[in-house]
C-alpha cells in the first residue's frame, strides 16, 4: 500500500505521561497521548514528516490562520479488540472528507502515506493510550493550518498538519434536550457549511450559549434562508424515526456528509428499514411530535456516536420524546456499531482497519 512507502523521523518522549491520567474518569479532550504527528508543506510538496512528543508549538504571532481562519480539521476514533490490536474506524473516509475540506478552503491534499500512514505509525507508538472501558475510545484529531507569516488576505504557501491523540469517554452522559434555532445560522448554501473548518464551529458557540442559558443542551440548526428546513444538531448530524423510517436530511453544501451518518444509514438499510435522505421541515417533524409519530430523534457524529434526544422545543414549546426501549432504533444502531468498532462482531462492510 502506499502508506508503506514514507519514512516518519520519530523521537519518543523520555517520561510518558500515561500514569498521570485517571482512565475510570476521563473527560472528553482533556488528557493527551504521549506523542503527535507533525509535517511541514513548503514549496509545493509535505516534507519533514515527523513523530514527536506532544507539547507547545511555537508560531509567529502574524501566522496567516489566526487571522484569516484557513483551517480544518477531523474527528475521528480508535478501539481495541479483546486480543489488544488497535482498531480504525473508516480512516479513508475521513481522509477523503479531511482533502475535499483542504480543497474546499485552498489549502494544499495531505497524500495517503502522510494522513493515513502517519496515523498508523503514531498509534503503534501510543497503543497503550488506547482505553478499553465501556464507552471509552481513543479520540484522533488531524488538523491543518496556514502557516505563512503574512498579513494579506491570500492562501498561505506553508502549512502544518498535525495528529495528536486523547483518551476519551461519552460526549454526553444523556439524552440531550435540543431547541431548534430560528435566528442564527450554521452555514448557508454555497458556503463552508460541508467543510470541516473552525470558523463553522467558532460562529456556533453564541447561539449555542444562548439555548444552554435556557437549560438546553444543543441546536437543531435550519436553513440560511426561511429557518424552514431542518439541517443539523450542534456538532452532529440529525435524523428522525418517523413511522417506522429513518428521515434525515440529505447532505448539501451547507450540511456536512458525516461518517457515522453514512455508517448509520448503512447499517439500516442493512436491516430493511426504509432511510429517506431528503429535504426534512421543522413542521413535519413537531407535527410528528404532536401526533406521536416521532418514534426517537438523535444526533450521529465521530465524539458523540449515537445521541438520542429528550426534547426539542420550538416556538417556546418543549416536546418530550418517548423513552427509548433495547429494541430502539437509536440504542439498536450505537450498540451494533460499537460491537463493530470494537471487534465483537463480524465487520461485513469492511469499515475497520487494524493498526
Amino acid at each position: 500500500m502506499a502508506t508503506d512507502t514514507i519514512q516518519f523521523e520519530i523521537q519518543k518522549t523520555t517520561q510518558s505521561r500515561i500514569a498521570e491520567v485517571d482512565f475510570s474518569n476521563l473527560v472528553f479532550g482533556r488528557s493527551f497521548s504521549d506523542h503527535m504527528l507533525v509535517s511541514f508543506y513548503e514549496d509545493g510538496q509535505w516534507g519533514s514528516n515527523k513523530i514527536v512528543p506532544y507539547g507547545n508549538l511555537s508560531l509567529s504571532p502574524a501566522i496567516a490562520s489566526l487571522h484569516y481562519g484557513q483551517t480544518i480539521f477531523e474527528g475521528m476514533k480508535a478501539y481495541k479488540n479483546s486480543d489488544g490490536e488497535v482498531l480504525l474506524f473508516r480512516p479513508f473516509d475521513n481522509w477523503k472528507r479531511f482533502n475535499l475540506s483542504a480543497k474546499r478552503m485552498c489549502m494544499p491534499e495531505v497524500p495517503e502515506e502522510v494522513f493515513i500512514g502517519g496515523l498508523r505509525e503514531l498509534l503503534r507508538l501510543d497503543s497503550a493510550w488506547v482505553p478499553t472501558g465501556e464507552g471509552q475510545s481513543l479520540y484522533i484529531r488531524p488538523y491543518m493550518f496556514a502557516a505563512d507569516e503574512y498579513i494579506g488576505v491570500k492562501p498561505s504557501d506553508t502549512y502544518y498538519f498535525i495528529i495528536f491523540t486523547c483518551p476519551v469517554g461519552n460526549y454526553y452522559s444523556k439524552p440531550v434536550k435540543v431547541r431548534v434555532e430560528t435566528e442564527y445560522i450554521r452555514a448557508a448554501e454555497g458556503g463552508v457549511g460541508a467543510a470541516k473548518c473552525g470558523g463553522n464551529y467558532g460562529g456556533s458557540l453564541y447561539p449555542a450559549k444562548l439555548a444552554q442559558l435556557d437549560g438546553y443542551d444543543q441546536l437543531i440548526w435550519t436553513d440560511a434562508k426561511e429557518h424552514r428546513f431542518v439541517e443539523e444538531s450542534g456538532t452532529m448530524n440529525v435524523m428522525f424515526m418517523i413511522d417506522g423510517k429513518l428521515v434525515t436530511p440529505a447532505v448539501s453544501s451547507s450540511i456536512l456528509d458525516g461518517v457515522t451518518r453514512k455508517s448509520i444509514i448503512a447499517v439500516a438499510e442493512y436491516w430493511k428499514i426504509p432511510v429517506e435522505q431528503r429535504k426534512v421541515t421543522v413542521d413535519e417533524v413537531i407535527t410528528a411530535a404532536k401526533q406521536g409519530r416521532l418514534e426517537a430523534a438523535f444526533g450521529a457524529g465521530t465524539a458523540a456516536v449515537v445521541s438520542p434526544f429528550s426534547h426539542i422545543a420550538h416556538e417556546g414549546v418543549d416536546y418530550e420524546l418517548p423513552e427509548l426501549t433495547p429494541e430502539s432504533f437509536p440504542v439498536r444502531v450505537k450498540e451494533f456499531l460499537n460491537d463493530l468498532r470494537t471487534g465483537k462482531t463480524e465487520d461485513i462492510f469492511g469499515w475497520t482497519l487494524k493498526v
